[in-house]
């Protein structure tokens, strides 16, 4: 299926799934104070996490945020909320006033003050699924944590709270009394915005109850993916203006033009598969300013092999179904789903960027767009997308990823990541050294333009990848699994030791992996070459950075 016929095909889907509001006619616009809520909790867990009676927060997190020393909290706010019309493009105007609601929003934060860096990440519950879907938390929650950050969830829109599988339906007990339609009075989502301001206000200057117990919030940071960067793009040009309690607003995946006459810094990232599709406006660009910066990252996808199986797990556990492309789940799209380009590296790179915009006026690097011909990705010989940020998986491919998919339901969302076969990467990469120079000299470039992080070698990806090589080898029989559970351990162990911060025990783990790998693992020659050149990669990633 082509890019054009993609478009026409999911006009309907995305009109359901993005709901972006209303349009302002007639009132004027009108300068407004964001209302105190009435903060309550934290509210207590009854229940085991995945026990049957939810006596939880839904889509609790299963990392481990005590061993980090983070805790997880849920608590309610109630108050009066307007009404706004935001059309994007002008201040927003007053509908009504004085609607009752009751939400909650989730925090989590590092439990000794003194850990915190003073940014909170707000994150706009995604509804598209028709429940509450923490998209940025789920891509970047690792280096969130590791670096200090507080992450709050909001959830404003009825969707999230009243659909047949949002919260007072999944756990009447715990939220039956939470309301975003003042009694069924308002049947729209005009009262998300002002929720969701009194949502941040709540938190960086709370009139009682402090959702972030005793840190001191010195900046917020607005976050939403696909729908919710819709309706943030609403926000951040119409409410904002009026509001005034974010810092800076981060759009993912998506997001159409930026007034040039507001102030509040926005950083949108997009996938290829964003501006394939010109999902939410993505491809319609503008220069880089004083108050907006876009990354795009070549070869990723709106959902990625990293969404689907964080947020896989929890999804399973909480609403008994998988999303697609999950492993071990039959595969619906034309090409197996989720691009494995890391965009969640330049995703976690761009709160450190935008966090340092506020705070002292560091204006972000700029990057490369995405190249397009004809109105579609431009694309090489093997078929993988031209310009934009470049990452190793896509510039030293082992697999084929595209932003685009087709197929049914959200297949056309999820982009593919098509497997080489080993003969082919021999072929390619008939000397391991060059591949891992390859590989090492384009995360070094990424470094250096400041779209990776300086702690980019401890991100999970790197050697969950490995671990990927040598099952899918192992399951296939072309390699002897009395061997890989000796190559695995050391992997693992490696990863433990750079989650902890130690590159150099991640190092010497993985350096044993290689050596392993290369003389002792057994089975087809061309598997052993593959796991080789993936295991001998991360190496030279940890001594890229220092290791």
């Amino acid at each position: 299926m082509d890019v054009l016929s993609v478009r026409r095909t999911t006009t309907i889907l995305l009109a359901v799934l993005l709901g972006l509001g209303l349009l302002a006619t007639g009132a004027t616009a009108q300068s407004a104070t964001v209302p105190d809520a009435e903060v309550t909790g934290p509210i207590p867990v009854t229940s085991a996490v995945g026990d049957p009676a939810h006596g939880y927060p839904f889509l609790a997190t299963d990392y481990d945020l005590a061993g980090h020393g983070y805790v997880e909290e849920e608590f309610f706010l109630s108050g009066q909320a307007t009404s706004y019309a935001a059309n994007g493009a002008t201040d927003a105007t007053v509908i009504s006033t004085g609607h009752d609601y009751t939400t909650r929003i989730v925090v989590r934060r590092p439990a000794d003050p003194a850990d915190f860096n003073g940014t909170v990440i707000a994150e706009w519950y995604n509804v598209s699924n028709q429940w509450d879907q923490e998209v940025d938390w789920f891509q970047t929650h690792e280096h969130l944590v590791r670096s200090g950050y507080a992450w709050v969830g909001v959830s404003a829109q009825r969707n999230g709270v009243h659909s047949g599988t949002g919260l007072r339906a999944w756990s009447p007990e715990r939220y039956g009394d939470l309301d975003l339609t003042d009694g069924g009075a308002v049947t729209n989502d005009t009262l998300s915005w002002d929720v969701f301001s009194q949502a941040v206000q709540a938190v960086r200057d709370p009139a009682a109850t402090a959702p972030l117990g005793q840190l001191d919030a010195e900046r917020v940071i607005a976050t939403g993916h696909s729908q919710s960067a819709g309706r943030l793009w609403s926000y951040v040009n119409s409410v904002d203006p009026l509001a005034g309690v974010v810092d800076a607003v981060v759009l993912h995946g998506g997001g159409g033009i930026m007034r040039t006459d507001i102030d509040t810094p926005v950083f949108k990232i997009n996938s290829e598969t964003d501006v394939a599709i010109n999902l939410l406006g993505a491809a319609q660009r503008q220069p880089d300013s004083d108050t907006l910066v876009t990354w795009e990252v070549s070869g990723a996808s709106h959902g990625d092999w990293k969404l689907i199986t964080d947020y896989g797990r929890l999804r399973i556990r909480d609403i008994g179904t998988a999303p697609g492309g999950y492993p071990g789940t039959p595969q619906t799209c034309d090409n197996p789903s989720g691009s494995r380009v890391p965009q969640h590296m330049v995703q976690s790179t761009l709160y450190d960027r935008v966090a340092d915009w506020v705070a002292d006026g560091t204006q972000p690097p700029s990057g490369p767009s995405i190249t397009l011909a004809g109105g579609t990705v431009a694309r090489d010989e093997l078929g993988l997308g031209l310009g934009g940020i470049r990452l190793a998986p896509q510039d030293v491919p082992v697999r084929l990823n595209s932003g685009l998919n087709s197929g049914p339901g959200f297949c056309f969302l999820d982009g593919s990541s098509v497997p080489v076969d080993d003969a082919t990467l021999a072929d390619w990469y008939p000397d391991s050294d060059d591949y891992v120079d390859e590989v090492v000299a384009v995360t070094a470039n990424a470094v250096a333009n400041g779209w990776l992080h300086d702690d980019f070698a401890r991100d999970p990806a790197w050697y969950t990848d490995v671990v990927e090589l040598v099952e899918a080898r192992t399951a296939d029989g072309r390699l002897d699994d009395r061997a890989t559970d000796r190559l695995l351990d050391r992997v693992h162990q490696a990863a433990d030791a750079a989650d902890d911060g130690d590159l150099r025990a991640a190092r010497r783990w993985m350096r044993q992996a290689d050596v392993f790998a290369e003389r002792q693992l057994r089975g087809d020659a061309d598997a052993i070459a593959t796991v080789s050149r993936g295991t001998a990669a991360v190496v030279g990633i940890l001594e890229l950075a220092g290791a």
